[in-house]
């Protein structure tokens, strides 16, 4: 798959002058790293801080075994993939980037596939990865920034971005942009958390009623179930969303009244970024169901960090969580811009920039053929999300074998 931004240049460029300044002086005193799985630049559990928390430095009994989790995936990128590989038409690195997403379907879906003989497990777990391959191509397209397009971020209050870091990118499209960070100044930079966050799902609320095109960057703090920054569980931005687009006209179908959020993107870079959109999807479906409404659409959503993973930062005097520094290397200090940013340049350039952290890079002649995992505690590899319709939904049951009215979260992994 490709598309009109060169993804494989615009990844393979070496870090800029231009993207050092940017990030150590003009907008923020960050201090300047270069490579990119360089890890003396790293800020993890080792140091008793992470983007989700500050922590301590002994991880508690609770948190992900993220060794555990990547010898899972090593054993079925060992026994599995090459199979899987071996029938699809698609580059190395593609299959790469779905990978991860073909194995949390496998772990999903554990009992419709633990029936099947060899041949029916990898033939269904090829029809998984060509259905992942076409919704990144129907997705491909989709606007995340562009001109006329409405940007809302929140900001962790202590060591988060400044909302420059934000406003200017969204300029750099046309995008007009309104971030919310307590003790900022001003409207959107309330003394307290309280008035922040209360201020923030207001907006939230407005834009899910407007229907027009919006994007909400979320950079700070977080747990499977909270925007910790502010203490915003899911369940209270669901019902802010929820409620904005219920005061629209719903869309009319089968099953009652529907409620459609598909013209907004949700940006979240911070610890558990995956975790944390997938249980905000579940409470949007169960808040719907609730209101005796379905959902048309979700919002199109995108993690900084993948499933049970801490988010990492180069750190200075601020932390710069590495999604974000990535987008604003891509599409802010590269030049020329794009028109806009789409999904498409999340979900192949940024993840294929991204993947050195964690891991290093195999050359051989002159090339790099490969990467070796050295640290799966520094592994980030984002994750986008989409949104099902009942036509997918409906050939995602097909390809697992399950009943014509099994539950499936509307919310997709693409990779």
């Amino acid at each position: 798959m490709k598309h009109h931004h060169d993804s494989e240049s615009l990844s393979a460029m070496p870090r800029t002058l231009a993207t050092d300044r940017f990030l150590a002086g003009a907008l923020a005193p960050w201090q300047r790293f270069s490579a990119p799985w360089c890890a003396a630049i790293l800020l993890h559990l080792t140091l008793g801080l992470t983007i989700g928390g500050f922590a301590p430095a002994a991880a508690p009994a609770a948190e992900p075994d993220a060794s555990s989790a990547a010898a899972a995936f090593a054993e079925f990128a060992r026994d599995d993939s090459p199979r899987i590989r071996a029938t699809l038409d698609v580059s190395d690195r593609e299959y790469r980037q779905i990978e991860p997403t073909l194995w949390h379907l496998s772990r999903r879906h554990a009992d419709a596939l633990a029936g099947l003989s060899p041949k029916q497990r990898l033939d269904t777990l090829v029809a998984l990865a060509g259905f992942i391959e076409r919704q990144r191509d129907k997705h491909a397209d989709d606007v995340v920034l562009a001109d006329g397009r409405r940007v809302i971020g929140l900001l962790d209050p202590d060591r988060g971005l400044e909302p420059k870091e934000v406003t200017a990118i969204a300029g750099a499209y046309g995008a007009e942009a309104t971030v919310w960070k307590q003790g900022a100044g001003g409207p959107t930079g309330p003394d307290t958390k309280a008035a922040t966050a209360e201020g923030f799902l207001e907006m939230v609320h407005d834009a899910a009623r407007s229907g027009e095109p919006t994007t909400i960057v979320v950079l700070g703090h977080g747990l499977p179930t909270e925007i910790q920054s502010y203490s915003i569980p899911c369940d209270r931005l669901a019902a802010a969303l929820l409620g904005g687009a219920a005061t629209r006209d719903p869309v009319a179908g089968e099953g009652g009244p529907r409620i459609d959020l598909g013209h907004l993107v949700l940006v979240c870079d911070d610890c558990f970024s995956a975790d944390f959109l997938e249980n905000l999807g579940a409470a949007i479906e169960q808040g719907a169901a609730r209101r005796g409404c379905r959902i048309a659409a979700l919002p199109a959503c995108i993690a900084g960090t993948n499933r049970d993973r801490y988010g990492i930062a180069d750190f200075g005097e601020k932390f710069v969580p590495h999604f974000w520094k990535t987008c604003i290397e891509l599409y802010y200090i590269r030049k020329p811009l794009p028109e806009s940013v789409l999904l498409a340049d999340l979900f192949e350039a940024v993840d294929n920039m991204m993947y050195g952290y964690g891991r290093t890079p195999v050359v051989e002649d002159g090339k790099v053929t490969g990467y070796r995992l050295v640290n799966a505690d520094l592994v980030q590899d984002p994750v986008v999300f989409v949104s099902l319709d009942d036509d997918d939904l409906a050939e995602l049951r097909t390809i697992l074998g399950l009943p014509a009215d099994a539950p499936l979260p509307r919310l997709f992994d693409l990779g």
